[in-house]
Order: structure tokens, then C-alpha cells, then sequence
């Protein structure tokens, strides 16, 4: 695997020579536009296949899996144009193996909610050992609140992908309230029946797990949130499942701020089978350009969580998208629109950019003018900034990385995950 940067002058065709590898396949593996159009700066993942298989009559994925010794589910990722493929036609060409196999195993998960692109969800299911359904809430009766995902999560298992049910402070407008987690928290009847009907729900949608996304909790009840969490855990374990809990991005258990003060690290890390730090949103909608993930910051949240939490209970968040900003920036005025990091390059590439990297935080952006004049600042992940948090994952051997979220499309990311690691998939 290489990552080559996009230089001034430089065509598809001239780098596709340089690596020896196709012209088709660059185009593929980094969801370039079908001619070819590169922008200065940008980050292409180079793969060279090592084996090479070409369909032929009778030809099933499950017979060439068996005939290289490996499963359908490491061909879907080598190979993300036939997910979903019903039919391959006779003569299309396959890769068993890339150069430099991966030895390394870790498990991921990522976010979705119940109306994902289809299309997109099947190309993110082969790399993904968890899918998080989100988001559930509760009922001022303890009823749950069910996302339409009836459809999504036996799609989920049909690719061997675990599922948790993501319980959060959703009203039933889609709003968010933190008044519902005072009382889930503090009345420990409601609280029993909010978890047994969570059970419920997750057992009648042949899920494995519940997964608790609870923020902006008031720091009174950072003891009674911990408590909540052991009592989930305990009947979840008692009915053969298990607890996922997202954490706020803390560097120390003294650091304030309403988002931070009532997560208990070490006391939440004890109870649940797994955590999942949210290292994400330095860079966000009201906030002032930056990256949304810079390297240091996601370093050292992960460096003090290991200081409280078994590293094989941890999953690094990583953002699966970037933000557009209108300059100049003014605090409680400029709103950043969201945008995918593949749209980003498209973006780039239309107003004739040239994507910029910032060497501190690992991450890259670019500028632009809008029809009306203004300048605009767009922060975005590639492969190079994903790459950096992979190093990280493997260099303090935790259990793995999650993405929030799923909703867009990003196969340049999956191809280089693959090329780093395998992933495990825990169900037949």
C-alpha cells in the first residue's frame, strides 16, 4: 500500500505507470470522477493486487473462497464493486490478495441511522464488526422509541455484522433532552423499566448488544449515571448481551465542561464490555475552522483513557466526514455546513482548489470562492489523516476504531483499513 500526493502536471495515466497498476483501478479505489480528474494535493491510495482470480463458468464467491483458502466476506473487501452483486459476469477479474498482506486483527464499528443509503450501507457492511443502530429513547412510560430498522439490521447479518441498539435522549420529535436523563437516571423504577423493555426490543430484533449515547448530563449526576450504566450491564449480561458506552473526549477526570464531568472513565470502563471514545467535533458546526479530528487532541484522549480503561475495551472514534465554512468567521453568527469527505475532493476539484495539509493536526483543507464572492475554508479527512489514526489504534493495541457515522459514502477509507488490518467478524 503507498499514498501518493497529487503533484502539479501530474494525470491518472502518468501515476497509474509509476505504480504499475491500472488506470481503472486508481479511478476505482479513490471514487475519482470516470475521467480520471485529479486535484493538486489530493491523496490516492495505491494497492497492487498479488493474486488475481478471473471468473469463470460455475464460478461461485463461496468456491473461490474455498479454493484460495480464505472467506467471501476478505473477497467483498478486497474487491467493493461486487458487494451486492447478485450475478458476476464470466471473465471479471477478482483480487484474492494484495501485496503486503495484513497481519494485524482488530474489530470495528460505526453509527448508522435506520434511512441510510442502502447502497451505502452494503459497502460499509464486509468491513465492520459492529453496526450501532441509531438513535432509540424512551417513553415518559419507559415505552422505547424504535428507529424504522427492521429492514437495515438483518441486512447487517446477512454480511456477519453484530448489531447494537443505540439508546439515547431522542424525543419522539427527533429532538434531544436532558431533563429525560435526569429521571432515567434518579428514579431507579423507571430506570428498570426502561432497560427491561430495551431488552425486549433488542432480543425481538435479534440484536447482541445496546449501545448508551448519553451527553451533556448534568455533573450532579455523575454517580447516578455510572450507577445506571453498571445496573444496564448487569441485566444485559444477565440475558446474554452486551454494553457499548460512547464516552466525551476527556483528557483528565478533573476537566470541566457539562459534556465531560459526568463520565466516570474508570468507573464506566469497568462495567461496560466496550467504550467508544467520541474524538471528534473540535472542529464543528458553530465553531471556528479547524480540523474535526486533529491528531494531538485524539492522542491524548486516548493516551489518558488508557490510563483508566482496559485497552482491549476501546474503540477510537474517527469522523467519517468534514465541515464547509463561509470566512470570515464570527462566533454565534457562522454555521459550517457538513459535508463527505469523497464530496470534499469533488468540491475541491469544481472551483479548481488545491487541497492544503496542516502537518500539526494531520489533516487536510482547501479554499475556495463561491459564486457570490466569499471565501470559503473546507476540512476534510483522506487517506493520509486516516492513515495517522490507524497508526495510532495499532501503536497502543486497542481492541479497535468506530466511525460516526456510516451515512456517507467513503471506499478509499475501507480499501486502506483493509490494507492495515483485519477485521473480525465474530458471527457465522
Amino acid at each position: 500500500m503507498d499514498i501518493y500526493i497529487v503533484q502539479q502536471g501530474d494525470t491518472i495515466r502518468d501515476i497509474a505507470e509509476k505504480y504499475g497498476v491500472s488506470v481503472q483501478r486508481l479511478i476505482t479505489d479513490n471514487s475519482l470522477y470516470s475521467d480520471g480528474q485529479l486535484v493538486v494535493g489530493q491523496a490516492l491510495l495505491i494497492l497492487r493486487p498479488e493474486v488475481i482470480h478471473t471468473f469463470k463458468d460455475g464460478d461461485t464467491l463461496f468456491s473461490i473462497a474455498e479454493m484460495y483458502n480464505t472467506d467471501v466476506m476478505q473477497l467483498y473487501r478486497n474487491n467493493p464493486l461486487i458487494i451486492g452483486m447478485n450475478n458476476i459476469p464470466i471473465g471479471t477479474q477478482i483480487v484474492i490478495k494484495y501485496e503486503n498482506a495484513p497481519t494485524a486483527s482488530i474489530r470495528t464499528s460505526g453509527f448508522a441511522y435506520d434511512y441510510i443509503n442502502r447502497n451505502t450501507l452494503l459497502a460499509a457492511l464486509p468491513y465492520l464488526t459492529y453496526l450501532i443502530m441509531f438513535g432509540y429513547g424512551f417513553n415518559d412510560d419507559g415505552s422505547i422509541i424504535e428507529p424504522l430498522d427492521d429492514e437495515v439490521i438483518p441486512i447487517a447479518n446477512d454480511f456477519r455484522t453484530a448489531v447494537f441498539l443505540s439508546l439515547t435522549s431522542i424525543n419522539q420529535d427527533g429532538t434531544f433532552s436532558s431533563a429525560k436523563i435526569e429521571r432515567l437516571v434518579t428514579d431507579i423504577d423507571f430506570q428498570n423499566i426502561v432497560i427491561a423493555n430495551l431488552i425486549d426490543v433488542i432480543q425481538r430484533k435479534k440484536a447482541q448488544g445496546l449501545d448508551i449515547d448519553m451527553e451533556y448530563i448534568p455533573s450532579q449526576y455523575r454517580n447516578e449515571f455510572t450507577a445506571f450504566i453498571s445496573n444496564a450491564s448487569r441485566q444485559l449480561h444477565e440475558a446474554g448481551l452486551l454494553l457499548h458506552v460512547d464516552l466525551a473526549p476527556k483528557y483528565s477526570d478533573e476537566q470541566s465542561g457539562v459534556l465531560y464531568e459526568a463520565h466516570d472513565y474508570s468507573a464506566l470502563g469497568a462495567v461496560a464490555d466496550y467504550v467508544f471514545l467520541m474524538t471528534y467535533e473540535w472542529g464543528y458546526t458553530y465553531g471556528p475552522p479547524m480540523a474535526v479530528a486533529p491528531l494531538p487532541n485524539v492522542q491524548r484522549v486516548l493516551e489518558y483513557s488508557l490510563t483508566e480503561i482496559d485497552a482491549d475495551k476501546i474503540f477510537l472514534g474517527i469522523p467519517n466526514y468534514g465541515y464547509n465554512w463561509k470566512l470570515p468567521f464570527v462566533r454565534g453568527e457562522s454555521k459550517a455546513v457538513t459535508i463527505g469527505n469523497v464530496n470534499a475532493v469533488r468540491l475541491a476539484l469544481g472551483k479548481g482548489s488545491e487541497i492544503l495539509y496542516d502537518e500539526q493536526s494531520q489533516s487536510p483543507y482547501f479554499y475556495y470562492t463561491d459564486p457570490e464572492g466569499a471565501a470559503h475554508v473546507v476540512w476534510f479527512d483522506d487517506v493520509r489523516s486516516m492513515n495517522e489514526k490507524y497508526k495510532l489504534v495499532a501503536e497502543k493495541q486497542i481492541l479497535g476504531c468506530g466511525y460516526w457515522n456510516l451515512m456517507r459514502p467513503f471506499r478509499q477509507n475501507y480499501l486502506l483499513l483493509n490494507s492495515l488490518f483485519n477485521i473480525e467478524k465474530l458471527y457465522p
